[in-house]
């Protein structure tokens, strides 16, 4: 029913800066709440931060709270994450999430394929 699609992930320095994009598609009007979560090495995937369908309601990881933001288009067809004053811990693989609205990864039904993002000491 829908299909996401991350990209923006790469290479920075600490206390540097990145913004990451997830495309939406396959329900045009479908209420989805759209959350963003993260995999380290060895590590399990984890939340980072989400958006209601509405766009109305945003909730973040205290680990990234006042540093990332979560947004997304009128259409809801595009979600973004800045990323801002990145840290080495930062450094996991990016997924973009669809489905219920929660903090959990079982709250969500549809995962994109994740993109990496690398922070350099």
């Amino acid at each position: 029913q829908v299909q996401l699609v991350e990209s923006g992930g790469g290479l920075v320095q600490a206390g540097g800066s990145l913004r990451l994009s997830c495309a939406a598609s396959g329900r045009a009007f479908g209420r989805y709440a759209m959350g963003w979560f993260r995999q380290a090495p060895g590590k399990e995937r984890e939340f980072v931060t989400a958006i209601s369908w509405s766009g109305d309601i945003t909730v973040y990881a205290d680990s990234v709270k006042g540093r990332f933001t979560i947004s997304s288009t009128s259409a809801k067809n595009m979600v973004y994450l800045q990323m801002n004053s990145l840290k080495p811990e930062d450094t996991a693989v990016y997924y973009c999430a669809a489905g219920r609205w929660g903090t959990s990864t079982t709250s969500y039904d549809y995962w994109g394929q994740g993109t990496q993002v690398t922070v350099s000491s």
